[in-house]
């Protein structure tokens, strides 16, 4: 699986025009379905004009299931959203949306020439994206005193781990995300290192964006 890096405030970005009508492809990363849909409406408040802004949206997949989001936005059943979302499938691109809005110029496109202009709007658009492959991760909460702080981010780095968030207090609490193919190893190490006084603690499965050379 794959995904893209360009955020919502930044998206991918491309545009053509079909017998006077401007589709404009827009693509970015997102985490949630939640957050797919506030782009979409970001994208409509940029373009108040627009006859239609349909889109598509893919999450998931860190536990094998991916969730789905389309609109047709008023064009034919099934010749916007359905196409952008093919463009999402075809290309094996997750925690992705893409919205196609259309500026209608007066002629009619038949539901073939809906259909290949959606899906071009946002091939053009993905073709703009910053692609990054998808690394499957487990996310894990760990308790530690001070004094093992040192000692277990150098494990994590050893594993190509990531810490995400702590919290200091009397003792020290972190979100810790590692490879899913290197959890065993990273437990082991954790346990072996403390004498099984630090126990890390999974959460879920997620979605790691690694950028591709």
């Amino acid at each position: 699986m794959q995904t893209i890096l360009n955020t919502p405030d930044q998206p991918a970005h491309d545009s053509l025009v079909e017998k006077k009508s401007e589709f404009i492809g827009d693509a970015a990363h997102v985490d949630t379905l939640d957050e797919a849909l506030a782009f979409v409406a970001a994208i409509r408040e940029r373009h108040p004009k627009a006859r239609h802004v349909a889109y598509a949206a893919v999450c998931g997949g860190a536990d094998g299931r991916l969730s789905e989001r389309m609109s047709d936005d008023g064009e034919p059943s099934g010749t916007a959203g359905k196409p952008i979302l093919d463009v999402l499938k075809q290309s094996g691109t997750t925690d992705c949306v893409i919205a196609v809005t259309r500026y209608f110029g007066g002629i009619l496109l038949g539901s073939g020439g809906l259909v290949r202009a959606y899906s071009s709007a946002a091939s053009m658009a993905m073709k703009t994206a910053r692609v990054a492959r998808i690394m499957t991760a487990r996310r894990y909460r760990v308790r530690l005193d001070y004094p093992q702080l040192s000692r277990f981010q150098q494990i994590l780095a050893q594993i190509d781990g990531r810490q995400e968030a702590e919290e200091y207090a009397a003792d020290i609490r972190l979100t810790a995300v590692v490879p899913a193919e290197r959890t065993g190893r990273f437990e082991e190490r954790v346990r072996e290192t403390f004498n099984a006084a630090v126990t890390p603690e999974p959460v879920d499965m997620v979605n790691i964006p690694v950028p591709l050379d």
